[in-house]
């Protein structure tokens, strides 16, 4: 029994890690916390969390293939400007575009809950269809990955300036405060229980909604590709491709399938932020940020840069180790300057981490089988 626990253990070393100096971290950081411990504080960890989450499970399913997306922040920036035209819930939403002093319309769009469902939907296929666009890119124009997303990259960022040349836009006040807050918070926007409330549902009103949503995307979403045909394909891909075309494995399907997942969970990521910030912003410095903080996580969360090894559970941890740092910053008033310093050295040791495995072997052909 012991034996099996430890060999699951060693083989899961990254993931466990990556927990390990979650707790840790996040339990010094709510004992130097004025308001540690309450739900206010978590709620906004919460908030706060969940986007560069995203983000890191979008990363981690091409570095799976031992591919690195390049346009997941983008990705995420463009799909919160879609949303910012999407989710204001009015009804009978007009759909326009100002170019260049030239007014376009594009028809109406539907308000009320079923219009904000519809473009909940809306914003997730073009995540998802930006990243099928990548994989395509790669597998039929036999591209390198890191170059074919840093070019779609540009021009997905293009979009966004195109939506958004400046901030702007209204999301539904009542999806963001249901999202950005707890259960109780939902509960009481959506009025599941009426005017009152059941009793059994408030030992948990205080859990933030974003935590709850991160644990559904990845037990519906995450475990069953995982599980799969083709997510079987992506560590096969990533573990060794010879080998994996001599099995009669489907390689194209499963790259395509790898960056199309990828766009999915960036789009989630931008949604959310739009949904938080109640706006649409192409803004080009996070987008960035957000792309190598997503390189980071995987690497901090136990995934190979090498491809075949790791989870996007991992990265889940590796990102909230990423925030929770950076909730120092607030706590100990370091100056904001100095932060990009402090993530640069987190990212360059993360990498560093990561490369240590290389290191210890010998010979490289090991690196292959």
């Amino acid at each position: 029994m012991l034996d099996d626990i430890a060999i699951r253990v060693r083989q899961n070393i990254g993931i466990v890690t990556a927990v390990l100096l979650f707790t840790i971290l996040y339990l010094l950081y709510n004992l130097a916390h004025p308001k540690g411990f309450s739900s206010a504080v978590l709620v906004q960890n919460g908030d706060e969390i969940f986007a560069l989450a995203m983000l890191a499970m979008a990363q981690t399913v091409p570095v799976l293939a031992s591919g690195l997306d390049l346009s997941v922040g983008a990705v995420m920036t463009m799909v919160g400007c879609f949303a910012s035209y999407l989710l204001t819930g009015a009804g009978g939403t007009p759909l326009h575009l100002d170019i260049f002093g030239l007014h376009l319309g594009l028809g109406t769009f539907p308000g009320g809950v079923s219009g904000i469902l519809l473009g909940i939907v809306v914003c997730l296929a073009i995540g998802a269809l930006a990243g099928f666009i990548n994989g395509c890119i790669v597998v039929y124009g036999r591209i390198q990955p890191i170059i074919a997303t840093l070019a779609t990259g540009a021009v997905y960022i293009g979009i966004a300036l195109f939506l958004r040349p400046t901030p702007g836009g209204k999301i539904d006040e009542d999806l963001n405060w249901a999202l950005t807050n707890s259960l109780g918070d939902f509960a009481a926007t959506v009025h599941i229980f009426g005017d009152g409330a059941a009793a059994w549902f408030a030992p948990i009103a205080w859990i933030p909604v974003p935590f709850v949503l991160l644990i559904l995307i990845a037990l519906l979403v995450w475990v069953p590709f995982r599980r799969s045909v083709l997510g079987r394909a992506v560590y096969a891909v990533g573990s060794a491709e010879g080998a994996a075309y001599m099995s009669g494995l489907p390689i194209d399907r499963a790259k395509i399938a790898a960056f199309t997942l990828a766009g999915f969970f960036a789009g989630c990521g931008g949604l959310f932020l739009a949904i938080q910030t109640s706006s649409g912003n192409a803004d080009i410095p996070q987008a960035g940020a957000y792309t190598l903080n997503s390189i980071a996580s995987v690497v901090i969360g136990g995934t190979s840069l090498l491809g075949g090894t790791g989870s996007a559970i991992g990265s889940i941890f590796g990102a909230m180790v990423l925030r929770v740092i950076s909730f120092f910053f607030r706590i100990f008033d370091i100056a904001p300057l100095l932060q990009p310093l402090f993530e640069g050295l987190i990212l360059l040791g993360a990498v560093c981490i990561g490369a240590l495995g290389v290191l210890r072997v010998k010979n490289t052909l090991e690196l292959f089988r």
